[in-house]
């Protein structure tokens, strides 16, 4: 099994694990949205990134302690796809965290349009977002 490989597989997982979630969401499926795609789907991508860093973390040079070596660490082809896996999984999972709470907040289904593909393709910028809008929407309860 070769790293491209599995960098392909971990991709159609993900990519997977998104459709469901915007299935679950546009379903109203609490099932899917939240056990499939938010820990199932994140929960495989995980055990993968564990297995990847404990057979080839080690063989790599470089490390997380400058710039330097953390660039040095990811020339090395399965290093960097653990460390894709890794993205992979989080942001899989912070979709389904911030779509489960917009839903519990009871806020327009609508804002998923921007926030999950922002989140897919930028993680941390679509939580940052999300953020953003949770907190101007409850001020603007409290002032109502």
């Amino acid at each position: 099994m070769t790293a491209d490989f599995l960098f392909s597989l971990a991709n159609s997982i993900a990519l997977l694990g998104w459709i469901i979630l915007a299935v679950g969401i546009v379903w109203n499926k609490p099932f899917l949205r939240d056990a499939v795609a938010g820990r199932f789907f994140p929960l495989g991508l995980s055990v993968l990134y564990t297995i990847l860093i404990g057979a080839f973390f080690f063989r790599a040079e470089g490390g997380f302690d400058t710039l330097a070596n953390v660039q040095k660490l990811f020339t090395f082809p399965w290093a960097a796809l653990a460390g894709w896996v890794h993205n992979l999984a989080f942001d899989l999972f912070m979709g389904a965290v911030i779509s489960r709470d917009m839903m519990k907040l009871s806020i327009s289904r609508l804002f998923l349009i921007v926030l999950l593909p922002l989140t897919f393709m930028f993680g941390p910028i679509g939580y940052v977002v999300f953020v953003i809008l949770r907190t101007a929407l409850a001020k603007k309860e409290i002032a109502a």
